[in-house]
């Protein structure tokens, strides 16, 4: 399936900002056997890329400066992703050239977004029990957390831990990765946080870009796992970025010195071609 996907973010500031610095994760890779971009470009308004480059997990990360004075800074991402239908297998971690960076174990570490409490570990009693294999043990996961913790906007913030949010008893996809890769670990699985977008059935436009998690399974690899929406990513989902949780994998993180007010605002449209 060939997607075109556009997205624009805007931030508009009361005073003009003297200085600003965002890192960008926002040009999704090109993966063997699972996505191919056929072309991407991005656009800076008021502001310019200093430089990109790669990070541990291999994402692409442009470093945006903000012009001296801007009132307004727009960051237009657009182009065309043909995706495959893997049912929400990766493949194996393969470390070095044409590869990632970090290895395995690195996704087993705990993070403050990701650390295991009494809430996210009692999701687990029983588990391993009732679901002796891999796969449907991880999927029961899922389950147990959509029934837990159910999409809900407005229940957390981008500062909610797993343990967090299973105790506010609703979130959003965010929620959902953290709370499945926090409860991965503990079972032992690397996990990780995916950054990416999503085609809708029911609309083009979107105002948040969508967020899953993916666990390494023994003689299978990275298989993917959307909390949110109950299944593993089909031909409709493009990978951006991955990390340990949001804070690695996240579209746009940085800072800005002299704006007094800040208002944000996203349109993301994603079709098939």
């Amino acid at each position: 399936m060939q997607l075109t996907i556009s997205h624009t973010t805007t931030y508009q500031f009361d005073e003009p900002a003297h200085y600003g610095l965002q890192q960008l994760r926002l040009t999704p890779p090109s993966y063997p056997g699972l996505q191919t971009v056929q072309n991407w470009n991005m656009k800076v308004t008021g502001g310019r890329v200093e430089t990109t480059f790669r990070d541990q997990h291999q994402n692409h990360v442009a470093l945006v400066s903000f012009d001296d004075g801007a009132h307004e800074i727009r960051v237009l991402c657009e182009g065309q992703v043909t995706v495959e239908d893997t049912a929400g297998v990766v493949g194996p971690h393969i470390v070095g050239k044409n590869g990632h960076f970090a290895p395995l174990w690195y996704f087993q570490r705990t993070t403050a977004l990701t650390t295991a409490g009494p809430l996210v570990l009692a999701l687990l009693d029983g588990l391993a029990e009732e679901m002796p294999d891999d796969l449907p043990r991880l999927h029961a996961l899922s389950a147990r957390i959509l029934d837990a913790v159910p999409y809900t906007i407005g229940a957390t913030g981008a500062e909610t831990n797993a343990e967090g949010a299973v105790a506010a008893g609703g979130g959003v996809c965010q929620d959902h990765a953290h709370i499945f890769i926090t409860a991965a670990r503990a079972m032992g699985y690397p996990a990780r946080y995916i950054s990416g977008y999503l085609m809708m059935s029911d609309r083009i436009h979107q105002d948040a870009s969508h967020a899953w998690a993916e666990a390494h399974v023994p003689g299978i690899g990275w298989v993917g796992f959307d909390v949110s929406n109950g299944y593993s990513p089909d031909p409709r989902y493009v990978r951006v970025a991955s990390g340990l949780d949001y804070s690695e994998a996240a579209p746009i993180s940085g800072l800005h010195y002299g704006a007094s007010g800040e208002a944000m605002s996203v349109d993301i449209q994603v079709a098939q071609q």
